[in-house]
């Protein structure tokens, strides 16, 4: 079984400062709700461990990561049984505006249990976004108030 939950947002802000939130890994715990605690190092192959709301640790993997465009990781849970793809994807639409989409895909034969906990993944990748949004517009807005 393979499906995925993905949630989607506009942001008034470039793909840079979109960027630089998601790449500052201990600044998480100042704006992303769903992840408030991220430490590792964003190179490939190399570990990433996401602490959760709740304080579990979730150990990933850097699949594939390109600066102001996208971050992979992959992860293993229940002895293999359940696999998944958690990405970040930054999509310019503009100078100052992008689409950031936040996700992931699940794969394997425990992966049923996950579809369980929809109502929650969803809430939680809504709640990053939402969260990630306002950060990244303040941001940019204090930029361009300091830029004048």
């Amino acid at each position: 079984m393979t499906f995925k939950y993905e949630h989607r947002i506009g942001v008034q802000a470039p793909a840079e400062v979109v960027w630089e939130l998601l790449a500052d890994l201990p600044g998480w715990a100042s704006w992303n709700p769903l992840y408030p605690g991220a430490e590792g190092a964003i190179r490939i192959g190399a570990p990433l461990v996401l602490t959760d709301a709740d304080g579990d640790k979730l150990e990933t993997t850097v699949m594939e990561w390109v600066p102001y465009e996208q971050l992979h990781l992959r992860r293993s849970g229940m002895n293999g049984f359940v696999r998944s793809i958690r990405y970040f994807e930054i999509e310019a639409m503009s100078n100052n505006g992008v689409i950031f989409s936040n996700g992931e895909l699940y794969a394997g034969l425990g992966s049923f249990l996950i579809k369980k906990q929809r109502g929650a993944i969803k809430a939680g990748f809504e709640a990053m976004g939402e969260a990630l949004r306002q950060k990244a517009e303040a941001i940019w807005q204090e930029r361009q108030v300091s830029a004048k």
